[in-house]
């Protein structure tokens, strides 16, 4: 049996008061995250209700499939994990990769300078009242500044990765446990923000009666067809996507040395995204729209689901008391924030309401959360390509400037 048991993954027996324990190994662990895939579509698809409010698919079964993996272990009969650290690193990466390729100037120059001057400013100000919001609540309750802070943008609009990066800072600096906090709290960020965020739009789309503008769509669809995707454009874009993944390295290794700044990986894949397309319009050099929107969405599906099935919702219990407090409050104000600031400031329209379910993603998660809650939008409303190509890039671009900084700053402060 054990000998069966090595194909598919790692069995640790029980011992000391510990359950046993069994490692899917990464091939078995894609095969669940695909059976997440599938159960995610299945429920969307046959729900009104999670389709009225653009909840993302694998948000919804991840969710489910975490919870029954947590039941298991609490019922003391096994506790499973899986190995997704580096497929899902690969997925985030490739996915903004993608998304990067679709940043041309003549997008830029379509949204306007106003455009992007407002979600810098947006961005900034909600990263600052998150902090405030935090500290002010971790005063009133007894928590120590620093933790209240890894409650906050750390874990909000900074996600695990900051909040992982400044769990040690923070520790030496006299906040006890801020690591297990802070990640604690960016994984209830990744469900919050994926949550909030289709239902906070379809409240502005239903009560300022918006509708998308039928000629706006994706780039692959702008001659009006539906693309037919080619074998040989799919392979020369892959090989291209994994080529510029690669170039991103030196981008991000630049970014990441700069003090006080914690960079995550993807803004290097990013960046070197955004420039290849560039350069490659200005050379007009080929490629293939439809193939890397393909690719993009594959990536983007089962980098959600592998992130949410493997959510250890357990590891919340010990922490759930006053971090709970807090979170509860930086749910309301993010959805508050979308609302009567976010919605105003991208310029009270449908695309705004669009990039306002982004703003709840990574306000409250990361990255591929903006992007998921308006792909989920989208699907339900209709497209806004401004919202698509530019909003979830460049306000995690601004995020990951700001947002290392201001919490350096801040900390720094409270503690003296």
């Amino acid at each position: 049996m054990e000998k069966i048991l090595e194909y598919f993954g790692t069995f640790t027996p029980a011992a000391d008061g510990v359950i046993a324990a069994f490692k899917f190994e990464y091939l078995t662990s894609l095969g669940f995250a695909a059976i997440v895939i599938f159960w995610g579509r299945a429920m969307v698809g046959h729900s009104k209700l999670l389709r009225k409010y653009a909840i993302p698919a694998p948000v919804v079964s991840g969710l489910l499939f975490s919870l029954i993996v947590a039941l298991i272990k609490i019922s003391g009969a096994m506790a499973f994990s899986f190995d997704t650290k580096v497929v899902q690193d690969l997925c985030q990466n490739l996915f903004f990769l993608c998304v990067g390729f679709g940043f041309s100037w003549k997008m830029i120059r379509h949204a306007g300078g106003k455009l992007c001057a407002m979600i810098a400013i947006a961005a900034c100000l909600l990263i600052t009242m998150q902090d405030l919001l935090g500290v002010a609540i971790g005063n009133l309750i007894g928590l120590h500044p620093l933790l209240a802070l890894q409650c906050s943008s750390a874990a909000m609009s900074g996600g695990v990765g900051t909040a992982s990066a400044f769990g040690p800072i923070f520790e030496g600096m006299g906040a006890v446990d801020a690591t297990t906090v802070g990640v604690a709290a960016g994984t209830m960020g990744n469900i919050m923000g994926s949550l909030i965020g289709g239902p906070v739009a379809a409240f502005l789309i239903r009560r300022h009666g918006l509708k998308s503008d039928p000629n706006d769509r994706p780039e692959s669809l702008a001659s009006g067809q539906e693309p037919r995707l080619n074998n040989s454009r799919m392979i020369s874009m892959f090989a291209m996507c994994l080529l510029l993944a690669a170039l991103g390295m030196p981008i991000y290794m630049l970014l990441d040395s700069i003090p006080k700044i914690e960079m995550p990986k993807f803004i290097g894949c990013l960046i070197a995204g955004a420039i290849a397309r560039n350069v490659m319009e200005t050379f007009h050099i080929k490629f293939y729209v439809p193939e890397v929107e393909a690719i993009e969405h594959m990536f983007l599906e089962l980098y959600l689901a592998l992130v949410l099935m493997t959510i250890d919702i357990t590891k919340l219990a010990s922490v759930a008391g006053q971090m709970g407090i807090i979170l509860l409050a930086q749910a309301i104000l993010m959805a508050l924030f979308g609302i009567f600031i976010s919605y105003n400031m991208f310029g009270r329209n449908y695309g705004a309401a669009v990039m306002t379910a982004g703003n709840c993603g990574w306000g409250c998660g990361s990255g591929p959360n903006a992007v998921a809650n308006e792909k989920a939008v989208m699907d339900q409303y209709g497209w806004h390509n401004v919202a698509w190509v530019l909003y979830p890039s460049f306000a995690v671009l601004i995020d990951d400037i700001y947002n290392p900084i201001f919490l350096s700053l801040f900390g720094s402060f409270l503690v003296r």
